[in-house]
């Protein structure tokens, strides 16, 4: 999308939480510098891929802009001579692929639209502050008792949600925030059933939820406006941050870590609790809590941000509970992101990854206990428990509640049922996601075990007993194939004579030769009478012509002496020598 250009109507199919991968697959030199050819990829799909050229002063410009993270990125360092040498090359590209691995990695990093700009400017080349203000201004046009102060810059974590600094003109002193967000993947409702449901959030009233002053949407993105609190969000209480301050600078590495008190936990644990619950008893899917989405009022804390599963927004958590395909209802995602949550509140950070293995100390046993009912390995891997499971475990059961505020949100019966067949079509999305992860990660695992040391050794052995095995097999079939030579050579009734032998005296007889025989004359014949038919050939065959004979024996044709090599080509040569010798 170009520079203040409109965006199109509709929502936007593009899910900005699907991590990107990169791999430098190759370095170019030019005359002055060197290129690196990087291969991005969205999600697990390899189709899904694109490749981008940068230069070192590339990376060196990203990595300024995240310096506000106040993380110590490992970008190798410059170097102005000797920086076109093959081996320094080399050497800097394996430094730059671990750069990208490191931002990549990261849940915050990977998600801020300076990253995302990096590896995949086609699709995030606009300025997304602009387009707001445009948008903005386009809603006021009709209410004109508002008036922007200020943007709030990259206070939030989303991309294509921004924050505005608002006054009412008549009350200049009071301050509150608008909030402007495009449609997102989820967004299933009718235009009709999305604009009633954004109208009427305003009149929901609950003790923990985060009241909106105003709301308004069209057709390819909504408003809403909510009281500043100077306080802040459960998330800058816990990072001791300053609510205004960009979102790297918050949250990215915060200077002090400290989790809340025992009882902190205990109270707005179970107050989030029970707003999840009334949303869920109302049908309004959520599935967006993380800390940044708890305002804090004195000791409640209220749940912000309810219209973005209106909105078809992906959530903060999805790349986490995308992998385990037991997470897959909203109600079971807002329990695996409360355990995110409690363990926030409770270590002061975030977990390093999930599922959490073990768990360090905590004030509690039984904060431990809910932490293994949401991000252990056999919650992840059998399914997480209900919000009235948790409510009734130990370390919130005993929590009292001294709210007298009634909530109140009525939804007409026609836009519950949208709700629920909006529901059911985010589930289907998130099933079918996990799916294909699952299937990738077999896949992977499955050639990752293939190309294995261990296995390339069996496949190895396996291959040196079939070769055994074969040669095996042919020396026996070359064998039975010389024995029926043998046979087949030597006739089947008569023994085999050499071309000096006197012909058997049976076969002479048969054949009328007896004197010739008997006088030790040597005769050679053919059989052309049904009287030599039944003479054995081979025998016949042996007879080699000697002596002054010129003609033959009555009932045979004249032949050339032929051996016996000649009439059985197979004829072994050892069988020849001994009937020559005898």
């Amino acid at each position: 999308m170009a520079f203040m250009e409109k965006p199109p109507a509709g929502k936007v199919l593009l899910d900005d939480t699907v991590p990107l991968t990169a791999a430098i697959e190759a370095s170019q030199s030019l005359q002055s510098h060197t290129e690196y050819i990087i291969r991005v990829q969205r999600g697990i799909s390899v189709e899904n891929s694109w490749q981008i050229v940068r230069r070192y002063s590339d990376f060196d410009l990203l990595n300024n802009s995240l310096q506000i993270a106040g993380l110590s990125l490992p970008l190798p360092p410059k170097k102005l001579i000797g920086n076109m040498d093959r081996e320094f090359i080399a050497e800097r590209q394996k430094g730059l692929q671990n750069y990208l691995n490191v931002i990549t990695t990261n849940h915050i990093l990977s998600n801020c639209e300076l990253v995302k700009k990096f590896l995949d400017p086609n699709n995030y080349s606009a300025s997304y502050t602009e387009i707001a203000l445009q948008q903005v201004s386009m809603f006021f046009r009709s209410e004109p008792k508002w008036e922007v102060v200020e943007p709030l810059k990259d206070i939030g974590w989303r991309i294509r949600k921004k924050y505005f600094l608002m006054k009412i003109k008549n009350q200049p002193k009071e301050r509150l925030v608008l909030s402007w967000a495009d449609l997102g993947p989820d967004k299933y409702l009718s235009d009709k059933d999305f604009q009633c449901l954004i109208k009427l959030l305003p009149s929901c009233l609950h003790p923990y939820i985060y009241r909106v002053t105003f709301a308004t949407a069209n057709e390819s993105s909504a408003l809403l406006i909510r009281m500043f609190n100077e306080k802040g969000t459960l998330k800058d209480l816990i990072y001791k941050a300053k609510p205004k301050d960009p979102f790297l600078r918050k949250y990215c590495n915060p200077k002090k870590i400290q989790g809340l008190e025992l009882q902190q936990i205990k109270t707005y644990g179970r107050q989030i609790l029970e707003v999840l619950k009334f949303l869920h008893d109302k049908g309004f899917p959520y599935g967006h809590l993380h800390a940044s989405n708890v305002m804090l009022e004195g000791d409640a804390c209220r749940l912000l941000d309810l219209e973005n599963s209106l909105l078809g927004l992906p959530s903060f958590y999805r790349s986490y509970f995308s992998q385990f395909r037991k997470i897959n209802t909203l109600e079971s995602v807002d329990v695996h992101c409360f355990g995110h949550l409690l363990y926030e509140m409770t270590y002061g950070r975030p977990p390093d990854s999930v599922p959490v293995d073990s768990f360090p100390p905590a004030p509690s046993m039984a904060v431990v206990a809910v932490l293994e009912s949401t991000l252990s390995c056999e919650a992840c891997k059998n399914g997480m428990p209900t919000v009235s499971r948790l409510l009734q475990m130990p370390l919130f059961s005993d929590v009292l509640l001294t709210t007298t505020e009634k909530p109140q949100f009525k939804i007409p019966t026609k836009l519950k049922e949208a709700l629920r067949i909006a529901k059911e079509c985010i589930e289907k999305r998130l099933i079918e996601e996990q799916k294909q992860i699952h299937q990738h990660r077999r896949l992977t695992r499955a050639q990752s075990h293939h190309g294995s040391e261990e296995e390339r050794k069996k496949r190895k052995i396996l291959a040196r007993k079939k070769s055994k095995r074969s040669a095996i097999e042919n020396s026996e079939e070359n064998s039975a194939k010389y024995s029926n030579s043998n046979n087949s050579g030597s006739g089947a009734s008569s023994p085999l004579t050499s071309p000096s032998s006197p012909t058997p005296p049976s076969t002479a007889a048969a054949l009328g030769l007896g004197k010739d025989v008997k006088e030790g004359k040597d005769v050679c014949v053919t059989p052309t009478s049904s009287t030599c038919a039944s003479a054995t050939s081979s025998s016949l065959a042996s007879c080699e012509y000697r002596g002054a004979h010129t003609a033959s024996a009555p009932g045979c044709e004249w032949r050339e002496p032929r051996g016996l090599t000649q009439l059985h080509p197979e004829f072994p040569k050892r069988n020849f020598e001994e009937s020559r010798n005898l």
